[in-house]
């Protein structure tokens, strides 16, 4: 890899505060936060209940405003002085983001092979592309046998794998991934964490992962914890910018 793909982070955050309330009802979720992630590069958010992991995964996501603070995605300036410097940020998170979340939130209506597909499908994939890919994401997952099923017959570890199938289907280069395999046993664990990692060095992505799982540490290259809306970086791992290829 390139050393200036190496200089160039795909998230790169600069003071980002949020609170919420105002007076003495006001919480600091975040205080100041600045951090990078570079392509190929897997991190994990670690953290206490309440120290604004998930509060810093949406405001990456363009879901949640931030109060203040700047933020650069795939190079583009998408937040200055905590306001929003794009107007479509659906667009931008259909092009650039994946999300994988604690709870599946997959579609009732649609069989797991439609509830993959339809990301592609909306991004302008036709129909035929949008259903191979979504099944080959699948049988990678080792749940194309369920491809056929809805939402309520699947278990709750197969909605899961479904789930992250969809989000990896437009190979998006930022991954956002909140308890990823919570709801995984050790083996099925270890195939999300190597196919993030595959796509992380194949697409010079970069995954974002709030985990308390331990059975996953030893996949990241970076891991950071948040303290009280602080970011404190407790890496073991590596230093910036590497890469375990």
């Amino acid at each position: 890899m390139s050393q200036e793909i190496m200089r160039t982070p795909l998230v790169a955050l600069r003071g980002i505060s949020k609170h919420f309330g105002e007076g003495e009802a006001r919480v600091d979720a975040l205080r100041d936060v600045s951090l990078d992630v570079y392509p190929r590069q897997v991190v994990a958010l670690l953290g206490p209940s309440g120290s604004g992991k998930t509060t810093l995964l949406n405001i990456i996501g363009c879901i949640l405003d931030p109060s203040s603070g700047s933020m650069d995605l795939d190079g583009e300036a998408v937040v200055r002085d905590g306001q929003w410097q794009r107007r479509d940020l659906r667009r931008l998170r259909l092009d650039k983001i994946g999300f994988i979340f604690q709870f599946h939130n997959l579609l009732p209506f649609l069989d797991a092979t439609d509830n993959v597909a339809i990301v592609l499908q909306l991004a302008g994939a036709d129909p035929a592309t949008a259903r191979a890919r979504a099944i080959e994401l699948l049988d990678y997952l080792e749940v194309g046998h369920r491809r056929t099923a809805t939402p309520a017959r699947l278990s709750g570890g197969e909605a899961q794998r479904v789930a992250i199938a969809r989000a990896l289907a437009n190979r998006p280069r930022i991954i956002l991934a909140d308890e990823p395999t919570a709801a995984l046993d050790s083996k099925r664990a270890g195939i999300v964490m190597d196919l993030l990692r595959r796509l992380a060095m194949e697409q010079d992505a970069a995954i974002i992962a709030v985990t308390h799982d331990e059975k996953i540490f030893d996949r990241f290259d970076r891991i950071f914890q948040l303290r009280d809306g602080r970011l404190e970086d407790g890496d073991p791992l590596g230093a910036e910018g590497s890469s375990r290829g």
